[in-house]
């Protein structure tokens, strides 16, 4: 399998797939066909998913299919979701005649995209790092600044449409992305299900499913990835800061821990000194699952706390290298400090006095409330579907 994905990489197998691609896009096209993809298709999640299950429910007359990463085809069998593999031939056949793609990252830059088709990007967080050509030097494996900006120039001009959470986020897209078609600035489908009526009890049937303690408080632990850590391109390592075993000296009375790292972060994380208190969910493919479960989140420069914020809920951020990463890494389009709901800690010890603190409070401080109001004012639960009466009309 590994010398099968080594030749798929080789510029000559990119060139015959671009040509082959072409051809079979002259073939009839299914304008109800819509492809899917989320996280380069290892994942059955995001805000591709929130369309795809509003389309199953309400335009049952179109053909859906996710391009999948074969590696991650148990997700999709367990949820009997029809799929494709990325890069068969089936799937070069099927993406080639399709009238709609829906991706919330980039398609191979060699993959030219029929001028029959619609894509709609929907992107997978409001910014705080700087993204794209608002980056001033690129750092992750496998690529340059130079290369970085021009193939991520070439795969934004095939954008039809790009969803906007905000108005914050539709300014930095027009810039980070070089995009001159059509925002939908409409919130983030994916957080629809964070208003839903029935949310505390969606919130107790997923507890009992993925067997967490009923009667014990819920920490979400979501970090972001560092662009230059890593074992090779595409699979990032990470160091684990957060001192779980002071924690839980701690906290076990009242709290489990839930780990969701990166889907980039190949790290496998090996908990068993700590069974019964903390979970690795990192392979878990639905975080807005694991938002509804957590009663507080813990993370650092990921967008999860946008996300988060609807919830309105505690959040600490541990920000441990938040020099290093502001300043060296990726910068910022805001001073965090200034503008996160929560508090920035650098150490576990300051994690534990924080999560003590809010067991105080009855309350959350106003801060929240304008963040809340600054990001997340557009998501009503109604998001996906005026992002599907727009795209698919």
């Amino acid at each position: 399998m590994s010398l099968l994905r080594t030749l798929k990489k080789l510029p000559i197998i990119h060139l015959m797939y671009k040509w082959l691609f072409i051809l079979v896009g002259k073939l009839p096209v299914n304008n109800r066909l819509i492809i899917f993809e989320s996280f380069l298709g290892k994942q059955y999640s995001c805000n591709p998913r929130a369309i795809y299950e509003y389309m199953e429910a309400n335009h049952p007359e179109y053909e859906m299919l996710w391009s999948i990463d074969p590696r991650y085809v148990d997700a999709f069998k367990e949820n009997n979701i029809p799929y494709i593999k990325r890069f068969s031939v089936g799937w070069l056949f099927k993406l080639a005649r399709a009238g709609y793609w829906v991706s919330n990252s980039r398609m191979p830059v060699w993959i030219p995209k029929p001028k029959h088709t619609v894509y709609l990007q929907t992107w997978h967080g409001t910014p705080l790092k700087k993204l794209a050509f608002d980056l001033n030097e690129i750092l992750m494996a496998g690529t340059d600044t130079e290369k970085y900006k021009k193939e991520f120039f070439i795969e934004s001009r095939n954008w039809d449409y790009l969803i906007s959470p905000n108005r914050y986020s539709t300014e930095i897209f027009k810039s980070a992305f070089k995009f001159e078609k059509e925002m939908i600035e409409s919130g983030y489908p994916r957080n629809d299900i964070l208003h839903n009526p029935r949310a505390r009890e969606l919130t107790v049937d997923l507890k009992k499913k993925y067997k967490l303690p009923s009667d014990k408080k819920v920490i979400l632990y979501a970090p972001t990835w560092r662009d230059n850590q890593y074992h090779e391109v595409g699979k990032y390592s990470f160091d684990l800061q957060l001192n779980l075993k002071k924690m839980r000296e701690v906290l076990d009375n009242e709290y489990v821990i839930v780990l969701r790292m990166h889907y980039l972060i190949a790290e496998n994380f090996d908990l068993s000194d700590f069974a019964g208190f903390a979970y690795d969910f990192s392979l878990h493919g639905d975080i807005r699952e694991l938002f509804l479960m957590s009663d507080l989140l813990i993370t650092d420069y990921s967008s999860v706390f946008f996300d988060y914020a609807n919830l309105r809920r505690p959040i600490i951020f541990f920000v441990y290298d938040i020099e290093s990463y502001r300043d060296e890494l990726r910068g910022f389009y805001f001073d965090l400090q200034e503008e996160a709901p929560g508090p920035l800690v650098q150490t576990t010890e300051e994690v534990i006095e924080e999560i003590k603190k809010y067991e105080q409070q009855s309350i959350l401080p106003s801060s929240y409330e304008a963040f809340y109001q600054n990001y997340c004012y557009l998501e009503d639960g109604e998001a996906t579907k005026r992002v599907v009466e727009k795209v698919f009309n």
